[in-house]
């Protein structure tokens, strides 16, 4: 039987605390910090790639160093210049057909060091 002297503090401190958590509460200590540089500071490489797709060719632009926000951003703008639709993927973005060259001319004249990588 509970006593009737116990404080209803106590009890809403027991509520809210935690014994035992696994990793899913958006914990801002285990997140990892991504350095957001400047596209100047970037070495980023173009490759066009059939794995894994079904043979479909899509170009994928990796080695980028900045913030998800950021990757959706400049993906939209790729996306409307070459007229197709793409994705951001593990820091990586994919672009779906080959699209090697302009997406070269594209990043060069946003101010990323990109250079085209693979065969």
């Amino acid at each position: 039987m509970a006593s009737p002297n116990r404080n209803s503090d106590s009890t809403k401190s027991s509520q809210t605390r935690f014994v035992y958590q696994e990793f899913g509460d958006n914990n801002p200590a285990l997140a990892r910090g991504v350095p957001d540089l400047p596209a100047s500071e970037q070495d980023v490489r173009i490759q066009a790639s059939r794995k894994g797709r079904k043979g479909k060719t899509v170009t994928v632009i990796t080695g980028f160093k900045a913030k998800n926000e950021t990757l959706v951003e400049l993906v939209k703008k790729l996306k409307s210049q070459c007229g197709t639709g793409g994705t951001v993927k593990e820091n990586e973005i994919e672009i779906q057909g080959e699209h090697t060259q302009k997406l070269l001319q594209i990043l060069t004249q946003l101010g990323y060091k990109a250079k085209i990588s693979g065969g």
